[in-house]
């Protein structure tokens, strides 16, 4: 059997002028795994990341490993997460005021709030009532999310099999979809499951035979230790 090792990127930058960053605790959260992997003696046979800065500082972390391995790491945009900007600003002009949200200004930086936003805007965005217009060509429809996760995952597991064990730093909503394509679990479940997921979280799928089941979801072994459950995060 084959595995994805998915990882989700460390704490990025919530509030700041670039939140596509690490902060330093997400660096951090990064290098623990990094650690803890370098203990338990984990290997790669490939490595793939998404095209965004927080993705990329992330699997850059994850492969200093401190062993002799030496690994290219491979980016695409096809697990880049999905743009939530466009989306929080079509609900923000076209329903935020009909749903009881008054007065809000984009960006917003109160974390709460956010969260509140972000749920109403993907619940319209799954049921394809987020209309984009002229203004709005950054949008990516739910059905375009769906088609790019699926076909990305369903290429890396037929570019590496034969026992192949294939490191993927990505973020996550890309590793919900994911989950979706190996459970068949209903479009709302998906962004039910991307909340849950934690900063540097570690999540295996095994293949092959045709066969495809989860093995572990949100695993946090390595920071699940005394003195370290501070930096716990999902944001």
């Amino acid at each position: 059997m084959s595995e994805l090792i998915l990882v989700r990127h460390g704490q990025a930058s919530f509030g700041a002028a670039s939140y596509d960053k690490l902060s330093e605790r997400g660096i951090e959260q990064a290098r623990l795994l990094a650690q803890h992997w370098q203990e338990t003696g984990e290997r790669f046979d490939a490595a793939y990341c998404g095209t965004m800065l927080r993705q990329r500082e992330t699997a850059s972390e994850l492969l200093h490993l401190g062993n002799e391995q030496t690994l290219a790491l491979n980016e695409t945009p096809h697990l880049n997460e999905y743009n939530a900007d466009p989306l929080l600003k079509m609900y923000l002009r076209d329903h935020a005021q009909a749903e009881g949200y008054a007065a809000i200004q984009h960006p917003i930086t109160d974390n709460r709030l956010f969260q509140r936003l972000l749920e109403s805007t993907t619940a319209k965005w799954i049921r394809n009532e987020l209309l984009p217009q002229d203004e709005d060509a950054a949008f990516e429809s739910w059905s375009s999310f769906q088609r790019r996760v699926h076909g990305v995952i369903d290429e890396l597991m037929e570019r590496h099999g034969n026992g192949s064990r294939v490191l993927i730093s990505t973020s996550g909503g890309v590793i919900a979809m994911t989950l979706q394509r190996v459970l068949q679990f209903p479009d709302e479940q998906v962004m039910h499951t991307n909340w849950m997921v934690h900063n540097s979280s570690v999540t295996r799928i095994k293949y092959g035979g045709g066969k495809l089941s989860l093995t572990q979801f949100n695993n946090l072994a390595h920071l699940e230790r005394p003195g370290l459950q501070h930096m716990i995060t999902y944001r």
